[in-house]
């Protein structure tokens, strides 16, 4: 096995048994660090030292992380006007806040042979937020839904 010392330098290569008692010399662990090279290396070691770090630094990179939400917005094909002003300023306002959004035109009834109507709707939700968001899909009918994705714009910083 290639020993590391607690100190970072190199203890040669050494039986398992002097690996072990290198470790308990130090009272330290001996951890395996690379078994697939050869020969092994292993490392002296405070393991639960080691662990906590490597804990505390994943902490630290999840907390830098932004998690990208989808929310969905419905919507009807005969939308009234007051509903359809309502709705596009939540989206807006998600599209602000770095989340994703999902406009859905569910159909109902009859409703399905006028698909054209939630074609219109989507198209007039396009031309409203160019330059706000821009539409990561083409109008997509699923069963009695058109749904289409819409993603944030880059900033200039990012």
């Amino acid at each position: 096995m290639r020993l590391i010392l607690a100190d970072g330098s190199q203890g040669g290569v050494v039986e398992p048994q002097a690996a072990l008692q290198a470790g308990r010399d130090a009272t330290l662990d001996v951890v395996v660090i690379a078994e697939q090279a050869t020969p092994p290396v292993v490392k002296i070691m405070d393991y639960g030292k080691f662990t906590f770090e490597k804990k505390k630094k994943e902490h630290e990179s999840k907390k830098k992380q932004k998690v990208t939400q989808v929310k969905e917005i419905k919507f009807r094909p005969n939308i009234d006007e007051h509903d359809y002003d309502f709705k596009i300023k939540n989206i807006i306002r998600f599209l602000e806040e770095g989340d994703k959004v999902k406009a859905t035109v569910q159909f109902r009834g009859r409703e399905m042979s006028r698909i054209d109507n939630g074609r219109k709707v989507l198209d007039r939700l396009i031309r409203e937020l160019e330059g706000k968001a821009h539409p990561e899909t083409s109008p997509e009918l699923m069963g009695n839904r058109l749904h289409q994705i819409f993603s944030p714009l880059k900033k200039p910083g990012q």
